[in-house]
């Protein structure tokens, strides 16, 4: 059984489902945790994530395939990609085992809520953690809330996946050796600003340059970049202020072993786009969203086409969207069923 929704025409929006899972951390140590149908939280007024941005925050889907199963894809990477970011913040880690079986009650307790086979829908997972407790001084944190809901999302493309344009920012989106390799919420806030300029300006959002020299592009909005060179190169830039996003290394894997492109990860110079044929973003909500276009300064380079998705970007895409909702055989250990 599902809910009776219009599957097909789900947006991106915050939905209040039947259940969300939630433990807590105090005297060193998380309790059991449990599922909950309630969708409010109750903290102490001196939580370090309300003053000092002590909090961390996790993207995933769960997809219905098919013959009816539910995938998770790979999980155990957003697990440990939430451990390092807690790392960095000096937060209490969520053990990687129980962040991933914490998914999996939410998926079941809310299977309902998986939009059905062939709707292009899915069932999004937010799993985010805060520094909480009675504090005023600037410190981490003693005790910890980590807690997983989800809802239902719609195909990010309507209408089929089409390019869109991007301006180069003057904005930084995060520092030399700060928190950019972090899932952390100050990232995000920080990118508000430099994204409603480029909307402003009919651009779909902003891209951001390395903070230490302004000469090679890092992220492209709330995603990673890749471009493909005309000898057929899969690219994307390497740097320690970029998150590491589990759907770029994906397409790293699947363009030289699915596709058999030779890849690179390394710079990328704003001034060598020109030897891109094809460029895009990737991450979590759109697998990959086609660049049409980039505004540099005064110069607008057009990459493939401003109307049409290149060739090689739409085979990842249908290679890496088969394999989430299980029409494509996935590499081992990238699935993993509810």
């Amino acid at each position: 059984m599902t809910k009776d929704l219009d599957w097909e025409n789900l947006g991106f929006s915050y939905i209040k489902t039947d259940y969300r899972f939630i433990s807590r951390y105090k005297d060193g140590e998380w309790d059991e945790g449990e599922l909950t149908t309630d969708n409010r939280l109750h903290i102490s007024e001196g939580s370090t994530a309300l003053h000092y941005g002590q909090q961390c925050f996790e993207g995933m889907k769960a997809y219905r395939t098919e013959e009816g199963s539910i995938n998770l894809f790979r999980p155990y990477e957003n697990a440990i990609r939430m451990k390092k970011s807690c790392e960095r913040l000096l937060m209490a880690v969520y053990p990687e085992d129980k962040f991933v079986e914490a998914v999996k009650k939410v998926v079941r307790a809310n299977e309902e809520w998986v939009p059905p086979y062939g709707t292009g829908s899915s069932l999004y997972l937010r799993p985010y953690m805060i520094g909480v407790g009675d504090n005023i001084g600037i410190k981490s944190a003693d005790e910890y809330i980590f807690s997983i809901f989800a809802m239902p999302v719609g195909s990010y493309f309507k209408g089929g996946m089409k390019p869109s344009n991007f301006v180069v920012s003057g904005y930084d989106r995060a520092a030399p050796k700060g928190t950019g390799a972090a899932k952390v919420g100050g990232n995000y806030a920080a990118s508000l600003l430099p994204g409603k300029e480029a909307k402003s300006r009919s651009f779909s959002d902003a891209v951001y340059l390395d903070p230490e020299t302004h000469t090679k592009i890092e992220e492209v909005g709330a995603a990673n970049f890749f471009g493909i060179t005309k000898d057929d190169v899969f690219v994307t830039p390497k740097s320690p202020s970029i998150l590491p996003s589990i759907t770029k290394y994906s397409l790293l894997w699947l363009a030289e072993n699915r596709l058999n492109l030779d890849t690179l990860e390394g710079d990328v110079f704003i001034r060598d786009i020109d030897q891109f044929k094809e460029a895009g973003a990737c991450g979590t909500a759109a697998v990959i969203a086609p660049i049409g276009g980039l505004q540099v300064e005064d110069d607008f380079h057009v990459f493939y086409s401003e109307t049409e998705v290149g060739p090689v970007t739409k085979r990842l895409y249908n290679e890496l969207v088969g394999i989430q909702f299980g029409d494509v055989a996935a590499p081992e250990g990238w699935i993993e069923k509810v």
